[in-house]
């Protein structure tokens, strides 16, 4: 394979700069410039097949980075080896914008960026494997929004991550088509993992726990494409339970602390073989856009806000519900279980759409289903501002036909 020179030049300086960068301290308050620019030629300079090694050593960075051919892998010595530092950054949205397909990234960290860590968008065959994002301060609106953000991409793969202390989603994956991500950890963020309008979507052997939420299923209003066919299955959900960090106005900022598992006005999802624990206000919460600050649609004729299709089964619940998020919250799980009492596992809010009801129910294939043992669900009737709620489990004691797995050549 053939090199252009200024490549050759500036995989030497890359490679001198690395020597020097990894005494920095975490702290240092200046950029070493030649790395920046080292690395970001390098972006630039890159031809598709071409593989970016990033060596050992934490390299501090006050602007973001971009990289748009197609077929680049960036790969480092490890996401606690090869760390790059956005402490100090004053330009940019993001730490490292990708706008191409054929992409991979591994093996390294990035820290505390302005905006988002890694977005992705537009491109088609990701794999991003064993990268750490983290913001080092702790849980902070101050924070990026995303630590992992592809979007309007196909074909995802997200293995082995590890996200921390995003101000919206650690892992996220939106207005996407064909993704698995599995493996991965996220902790002490709004929202831990988020597959948004997104379409056949795999989500498995995750761990999510002290974030706010840790596990979301969302359909949002007047974006380019709806999701559907989710399966959420053999995930850890613990402890979800942090205080909700997110921005005033922004879809996760509705999330109560103490959620396990939030679907949204999503249709066709799965949840099962998880283990699910000890989420304050509920393990799984099943609503509409009606009941996040979001209005039904914003004028989206097409838009379906409620959650339908939905299929809970064969999972392990311990604890949670017992003190819920938010005065409604409280005031309902007081009213209906006494002070030391809890919720059940599921709670619905109960927007249902009554124009497809038939004989004043859902046609069971738009139902949501439970067999789930003893598992119960309570109706919090939003509809009628937390009134009138009930215990619906026996109008959801039924079974749907389950979906099939996501085929992705990469995740094979």
């Amino acid at each position: 394979m053939k090199y252009s020179t200024s490549l050759i030049l500036t995989g030497l300086i890359f490679l001198l700069s690395a020597c020097g960068s990894q005494n920095d301290s975490d702290d240092a308050a200046t950029t070493n410039t030649d790395f920046q620019s080292s690395f970001q030629m390098q972006l630039l300079d890159a031809k598709p097949g071409n593989i970016i090694t990033i060596p050992e050593g934490t390299f501090h960075f006050d602007r973001g980075l971009s990289l748009t051919v197609d077929g680049v892998t960036i790969r480092g010595a490890g996401m606690d080896k090869s760390i790059f530092s956005f402490k100090n950054q004053i330009a940019g949205a993001e730490g490292l914008l990708v706008t191409a397909s054929d992409f991979t990234l591994e093996d390294m960290a990035i820290e505390d960026t302005k905006g988002d860590a890694l977005k992705v968008t537009e491109g088609d065959n990701i794999i991003i494997r064993r990268v750490r994002t983290e913001w080092t301060g702790g849980p902070s609106t101050k924070n990026g929004a995303y630590g992992f953000y592809p979007v309007q991409t196909t074909n995802v793969l997200m293995e082995d991550n590890v996200a921390i202390g995003a101000s919206d989603a650690g892992l996220y994956i939106g207005q996407s088509k064909n993704v698995v991500m599995r493996r991965n950890r996220a902790e002490y963020n709004v929202a831990g993992i988020e597959i948004e309008n997104t379409i056949d979507a795999d989500v498995y052997d995750n761990v999510a726990t002290n974030n706010t939420g840790g596990i979301l299923v969302f359909n949002m209003p007047n974006l380019p494409q709806e999701g559907v066919r989710t399966r959420v299955f053999n995930n850890e959900v613990y402890e979800n339970n942090t205080e909700n960090f997110g921005h005033a106005g922004t879809p996760v900022a509705s999330v109560p602390a103490g959620s396990g598992i939030v679907i949204n006005s999503n249709d066709f999802v799965e949840i099962f073989d998880n283990d699910i624990r000890d989420n304050k206000t509920a393990n799984i919460i099943v609503s509409s856009v009606y009941s996040t600050n979001y209005a039904d649609g914003q004028g989206n004729p097409s838009y379906d806000p409620y959650p339908e299709s939905i299929y809970i089964y064969d999972n392990r619940f311990a604890g949670g519900g017992n003190s819920p998020d938010g005065l409604d919250l409280k005031a309902l799980k007081t009213a209906l279980y006494g002070i030391n009492g809890s919720f059940p596992d599921v709670l619905w809010d109960g927007f249902v759409n009554k124009d497809k009801m038939v004989d004043g129910a859902l046609p069971e294939k738009l139902r949501i289903c439970i067999n789930n043992g003893d598992t119960d669900v309570i109706n919090a009737d939003g509809p009628g501002g937390f009134k009138n709620p009930s215990n619906g489990s026996d109008m959801h004691r039924c079974d749907l036909e389950k979906l099939g797995a996501v085929n992705l050549a990469s995740a094979q």
